[in-house]
């Protein structure tokens, strides 16, 4: 399998080059490069029987002459015969058809057969001897995937001296597992994508390595999880008043999910073993607040917090509301970014290494060498998804025990998408909002209809109200397709909102410009804000209550449930107002985005639309590399999970399996948080 693809009979320098431009180097890259779709030419019709469409013949040529045509252009035409008729073939620049063809043997053509300039002909037919095992032809044919312009018919060439092989190859799942699933053996799932006798078969096939593609990614997450089990962490022991009292102080009541999802971190704190969970909130559902009150609980016992965040704005955002609950208690919050710099640089990094300081929140700042803490119990991740595997274990090992850890994140994850690429995760999620939140009324506007939408955004403003402007580029660009924040900055200062204050943010700013705008934005000293998606996770300002997306096509739908998410933070009601780039008629993403405020529904939605890979970034769960299972297929994702468990507790030796192992300890590598 892991032979290189240049040892095979028929692959040359240049074949292999361009097997290598489509991401194929050996033997096992080019087994598993499936078929995107099959054409059936399994049946051969006798030419007096032939009706327009696909169709395979097996006859002789009777005739062929090739002639130039203009620029160069050459065209072959043939007369076939069978014993039942004759038909007329072409092909377009394959003058070599001509010496192919002459010796009078046999052949099965397959092709369309159409009508074109004015007569029916057989179009630009594969021919192959009958002599020969037919390898384009006389059969259920697979179409490849043209990456970087790699041809069909060379892939079916080269996979055809390769069949030998896939009969032979031993399986990579157990016995057990392919009995009590009723699936086809590897070899034989292998040939059935590849060489098909019928199209059963090749969905049966599909179903196969779906299942082994869930398989492997379950049984990385049932051992990390095994794994995680053995190791030491910090007991954190639960102070009944100390969270009572915490809770009382707080200016508003916990909803039910809080209460949930709190009650788990604590009950997992008092546990040999480190805490391992993922709390997933809807925005807006008061993630914060659940982190607060754990880290209380750590703090009073002693062990110091570590929040990390993606941006800077996030990082002080969490503690500016971390600082307002916990400072009655004395608990310390410090801010550690890039911006915090030279001697109250060193004086921060002095005091949590002294323990003087009891939650640290920061952004990947928090990893670096000079960072030491005194006693770190509990880190919390904030949309971990965003952080790379490195960066994660580099702020776990900052303890000398492992620290409990909560991931957190405010994109809801399909449940399918949870269990398979976060399996060894306990996951507690809040899926209601505070009570006083109204629903955030959304409506997509035609660009047409720009007059009427900008009375109404000012309406609101007029009531003294504030308004999001988001555009998804910064400058202008030569296609001129998307507004940019900058021109549409100076488009409405100059336009409908000159009498309205507007700032400009965006991430090329330095720390202390963005900070600049998000404060007067926050102080209500600025109506207007035209922003990039800087400002798409965590930024609370409840005063505002228009959120404008332009050119909300081209956001993802995750994304744009985020973004509404940052109005809607209040009493008032508030409004989401999407413009599409153009004035035809929505896409399903957007008419979704309409009809529902519910981030999980959304999520499921996202899934069908996008595929895992897109929804939660190419750097890591691209790499999932699920070519053929789809993570909405809940029904075998419960059966791969249920193999998995019975092979951990079998106790089955992983390594007896190499194809196996391979590719789980990749997953592993993956998935894993600590």
């Amino acid at each position: 399998m892991t032979t290189s693809l240049e040892r095979v009979k028929g692959v040359g320098p240049k074949s292999a080059e361009q097997f290598a431009a489509a991401g194929i180097y050996t033997v096992g890259d080019l087994l598993h490069f499936l078929p995107r779709k099959y054409e059936d030419f399994s049946e051969v019709t006798p030419i007096a029987a032939i009706t327009p469409g696909k169709v395979t013949v097996r006859a002789r040529c009777e005739k062929i002459e090739t002639r130039p045509v203009r620029r160069g252009m050459k065209i072959t035409t043939a007369t076939l015969a069978d014993a039942t008729g004759k038909l007329q073939a072409v092909w377009f620049n394959q003058p070599y058809r001509a010496t192919q063809l002459k010796g009078g043997d046999e052949f099965f053509f397959s092709g369309v057969f159409e009508f074109a300039y004015n007569r029916y002909q057989l179009t630009n037919p594969s021919a192959e001897k009958v002599s020969d095992t037919p390898v384009q032809t006389d059969r259920i044919l697979p179409v490849y995937p043209a990456i970087a312009g790699l041809k069909t018919q060379l892939v079916r060439k080269i996979l055809h001296e390769l069949q030998p092989l896939m009969r032979m190859l031993p399986d990579t799942l157990p016995e057990e597992i392919i009995r009590q699933y009723g699936l086809m053996s590897y070899s034989d799932a292998l040939v059935g994508l590849h060489f098909p006798k019928t199209l059963q078969q090749t969905k049966d096939a599909r179903q196969r390595f779906a299942f082994e593609e869930l398989f492997q990614l379950l049984l990385a997450s049932q051992l990390n999880k095994q794994e995680n089990a053995q190791l030491t962490g910090w007991k954190i022991p639960f102070t009944q008043p100390v969270v009572k009292q915490f809770v009382s102080k707080l200016p508003f009541m916990l909803t039910a999910a809080q209460r949930v999802a709190a009650w788990d971190i604590l009950q997992d704190f008092e546990k040999s073993e480190p805490m391992n969970r993922l709390l997933q909130g809807d925005v807006g559902s008061g993630k914060t607040v659940v982190a607060g009150l754990a880290a209380r609980q750590a703090a009073y016992e002693g062990f110091q917090t570590a929040i990390m965040a993606p941006t800077e704005i996030l990082a002080q955002q969490h503690a500016e509301t971390l600082d307002t609950l916990l400072h009655p208690f004395g608990v310390r919050v410090g801010v550690l970014t890039g911006s915090v710099k030279g001697k109250p640089r060193q004086e921060l990094l002095r005091a949590i290494e002294q323990g003087e300081v009891d939650i640290v929140v920061g952004t990947h700042a928090l990893i670096q060498s000079t960072v030491a803490f005194k006693r770190l119990g509990f880190v919390v991740i904030d949309e971990q998804h965003r952080f790379g595997v490195a960066q994660r274990q580099a702020l776990l090992s900052k303890s000398e025990r492992m620290p409990h850890l909560l991931a957190m994140t405010a994109t809801p994850i399909p449940r399918s998408l949870a269990l398979t690429v976060y399996g060894e995760l306990d996951i507690s999620v809040l899926n209601e909002k505070p009570a006083d939140r109204k629903p955030i009324s959304t409506k997509i506007w035609s660009p047409n209809s720009r007059p009427q939408l900008y009375e109404e955004i000012d309406s609101e403003i007029a009531k003294g109200r504030q308004v999001y402007v988001v555009c998804n580029r910064i400058e202008e660009s030569a296609e001129g397709d998307r507004k940019s924040v900058e021109a549409e900055y100076k488009r409405l200062r100059q336009g409908a909102f000159k009498h309205r204050t507007i700032g400009l943010l965006h991430g090329k700013m330095s720390s202390q410009e963005k900070e600049a705008v998000m404060h007067d934005f926050s102080e209500g000293t600025t109506d207007i804000l035209v922003s990039t998606t800087v400002i798409e996770v965590g930024v609370n300002i409840p005063n505002a209550t228009v959120m404008l997306i332009e050119d909300g096509d081209h956001f993802g739908l995750a994304q744009l449930h985020q973004l509404r998410g940052r109005v809607g933070r209040s009493g008032h009601q508030s409004y989401c107002y999407i413009v599409p780039s153009d004035s035809k008629a929505p896409t399903r993403r957007l008419r979704e985005i309409e009809k529902s405020n519910d981030g999980f529904y959304l999520a499921e939605v996202d899934l069908q639309l996008r595929g895992p890979g897109e929804l939660y970034g190419r750097a890591q769960h691209g790499a999932l590399n699920l070519q053929v299972a789809t993570l909405g297929d809940t029904h075998q994702i419960q059966q791969a999970q249920k193999a998995a468990q019975w092979f951990v507790s079998s106790g089955k030796n992983l390594l007896h399996y190499e194809q196996l192992a391979k590719q789980v300890q990749a997953y592993q590598r993956l998935t894993t948080l600590n």
